[in-house]
C-alpha cells in the first residue's frame, strides 16, 4: 500500500520577508492549475460538475473564496520549505 513520505520541513521556518514570493507562487499555482483545466475543456459553474466539466474556481486568484486561496497557499509554502529543506536559498535579485 502507497505511503506518501514527503520531505520532511518541519524544522524549517521561512524567512518573512518571502510572504510576497509566497502569494505570488500560490497565484501562479491556481493560474497554471486554471489553463490546465481550460486545456481540458472545463469553463466556470457555479457549482463543480465533473460530467458537465464546470468548476466554481474558474476564477482570477482575487476572485477566489479565501479558502481556495488558503489552499494553494499551503501548496506554495510547502515548495519554499522544500527549497529551504533541500539545502538551497532564495535571494531576490537586486536592481
Amino acid at each position: 500500500m502507497y505511503q506518501p513520505e514527503p520531505i520532511d520541513t518541519a524544522h524549517i521556518l521561512l524567512p518573512d520577508d518571502i510572504t510576497e514570493l509566497l502569494e505570488r507562487i500560490a497565484e501562479n499555482t491556481h493560474e497554471v492549475w486554471s489553463q490546465q483545466r481550460m486545456k481540458e475543456g472545463w469553463t466556470y459553474g457555479s457549482s463543480r460538475s465533473d460530467a458537465d466539466r464546470k468548476h466554481p474556481c474558474l476564477l482570477p486568484y482575487d476572485e477566489l473564496p479565501e479558502t481556495e486561496k488558503v489552499y494553494d497557499r499551503i501548496i506554495s509554502e510547502n515548495v519554499l520549505k522544500v527549497v529551504y529543506a533541500l539545502g538551497y536559498e532564495i535571494k531576490r535579485k537586486e536592481g
